[in-house]
């Protein structure tokens, strides 16, 4: 008689029996369950599962379709490799890196003897629907890591083969398509046929792969013009790649020869360098007097715009720091969200006339008593605070509307500088493998929650969702006005993360939907080798999230 195991399905809170050994394909097939764009993965007990996985014990299940985050990364993965087969079936022995997303896509670059073409692109893109069209199966192999490690190198995957090399794990996986294989740290689907929404378009000297939309996953998302985004990732890529070390296979192996070091003092000092070259320009310009400085969250605006204090010091100028929380209204003006909350991070929740008319005032010459705001009262006051700018004055305000237009709209644009600074992860697990710059930050805060506001990781991962919220509706939008964007990021800093994190992510309970996001970064936090933060400067942004700074919070 065939054994069968019980299945607690999460889509439609009902129990079922399948047969041992099962995948989860087959489970969805016997659910009868209607997902119009899926489902691409599953949660299995929590953690996120590809569709071939099996079963062998009774389990809980949720069944993910590309409208949620972790549906949307497995599409994009598959996607990742029906890229690079197309790329080794159209061009043999040309080496792609997916190197950033960018406009709502994923810039790719091809390594050719010449320069990339439009119609090498076409070309590409008509194999990628061939191949979309033939149903290919992803097929999910597992192996001692020495073999995978020897396949890849007979494939010449260089980036692969040091990341495996540097692991240390005994066993591994890898995924096969047709003759063509790859290695992703997550899930794939389980069939070619399952991509049916892309495209691949030249861009720069490359091409842009786009994906869905998350909201109408019938359609591709649209595209926005990120150029100083892209200029970032370049220039970061353009150095990682002249000092060697583009890859975590390449980080591990320097840090392993005893380079952790030089590896701290030369990012830090690129980062000194980069400070020190915006508060030249911001002197240069005679008539600035207010430098605004934006960023999502924990992207490290608050060391930065400290250590820019210092550089504009040392240029001659007397920078001033504006909080723009002093200027929120009273709390029961605050406007409410769509579920009747009060936003907070609405632009709108700021006095923006009284703002403006302390800005227009000081500029023009005039004193002004600057506000100070009660937030146990929810009411603004007075600080008592007189300020009058002196010649050499220089007001620095940061803050998540920075960047808006609508935030000092009666202030002439000459009199302002913009910046942008966020962590713009630029190191990459293996050439087909970017590291999303939302892990990073959202890394950074988990580690500061939990030292300075007692929070758990639960809480912050909990809240993240909302967080990304606001930072799509007030600060993606205007990134591209900035007059110069800062990268936070630090070429080490996953390293030194790691050991504060992977204690925190492991206090996750298995069974709050939270787990799954918990053990997804555990598992990619393990792919670097662990680095001390004893010889980080008490200046790095990293100490903002780290302790140890020796600015004052």
């Amino acid at each position: 008689m065939e054994r069968m195991l019980q299945i607690r399905c999460k889509n439609n809170k009902k129990k079922v029996e399948v047969p041992l050994g099962c995948n989860l394909l087959d489970v969805y097939h016997i659910l009868n369950l209607e997902m119009p764009y899926g489902p691409v993965s599953a949660k299995v007990n929590n953690k996120v599962e590809g569709l071939h996985y099996r079963l062998f014990n009774n389990k809980d299940i949720e069944f993910l379709d590309v409208t949620s985050a972790s549906g949307m990364r497995t599409y994009t993965r598959s996607l990742f490799f029906l890229l690079v087969k197309a790329v080794e079936d159209t061009f043999p022995g040309c080496q792609l890196r997916i190197a950033a997303p960018i406009a709502r896509g994923y810039y790719c670059k091809l390594r050719m003897e010449r320069e990339v073409t439009p119609e090498d692109v076409a070309l590409i893109r008509e194999r990628m629907r061939q191949i979309v069209a033939e149903d290919i199966p992803f097929h999910r192999m597992q192996c001692p890591t020495e073999d995978a490690i020897d396949l890849f190198r007979q494939k010449g995957m260089v980036s692969k083969v040091k990341l495996l090399e540097s692991v240390g794990s005994l066993y591994t996986h890898y995924y096969k398509l047709g003759d063509s294989i790859d290695y992703f740290y997550g899930s794939l689907l389980t069939h070619t046929g399952g991509l049916q929404v892309f495209d691949l378009i030249p861009y720069h000297d490359g091409c842009l792969l786009r994906v869905p939309s998350m909201k109408d996953p019938d359609k591709l998302e649209d595209m926005v013009n990120q150029q100083k985004l892209l200029d970032i990732f370049d220039e970061h890529h353009t150095w990682q790649d002249i000092v060697g070390i583009s890859t975590v296979g390449d980080f591990n192996r320097a840090c392993m020869d005893g380079h952790t070091t030089d590896l701290i003092n030369v990012s830090e000092a690129l980062q000194e360098k980069k400070i020190a070259r915006i508060a030249d320009e911001i002197n240069s310009r005679k008539g600035v007097r207010i430098v605004l400085i934006a960023g999502p969250s924990s992207s490290g605006k608050t060391t930065f715009s400290k250590r820019l204090a210092i550089q504009l010091m040392a240029c001659g100028l007397k920078p001033y720091p504006v909080s723009l929380d002093d200027y929120f209204v009273d709390r029961e003006k605050t406007p409410l969200d769509e579920h009747g909350e009060y936003d907070f991070e609405s632009l709108y929740a700021l006095n923006l006339e009284l703002f403006n008319s302390h800005m227009k005032a000081l500029l023009s010459g005039q004193e002004v008593i600057l506000p100070k705001y009660n937030f146990q009262a929810g009411k603004s006051e007075s600080s008592g605070n007189v300020l009058k700018l002196e010649e050499n004055t220089i007001l620095i305000l940061e803050g998540i509307h920075a960047l808006n237009p609508e935030l000092l709209p009666q202030i002439d644009e000459a009199r302002k500088y913009k910046i942008y600074v966020s962590a713009i992860t630029t190191i990459m697990l293996d050439d087909h493998n970017y590291i999303p710059t939302t892990d990073n930050r959202l890394l950074r805060r988990i580690v500061r929650d939990f030292k300075y506001r007692g929070c758990s990781a639960l809480d912050t991962i909990r809240r993240w969702p909302s967080v990304q919220a606001g930072e799509n509706k007030w600060i993606f939008p205007y990134q591209e006005h900035a007059d110069m964007m800062f990268n936070s990021a630090l070429l080490f800093e996953l390293a030194v993360i790691r050991e504060q994190a992977i204690p925190l992510l492991e206090q996750v309970p298995e069974n709050v939907t939270e787990y799954s996001e918990a053990y997804r970064l555990r598992k990619f936090l393990r792919f670097f080798v662990p680095m001390p933060s004893l010889q980080i400067p008490p200046t790095s942004l990293l100490r903002e999230f780290l302790g140890g700074s020796s600015f004052q919070y």
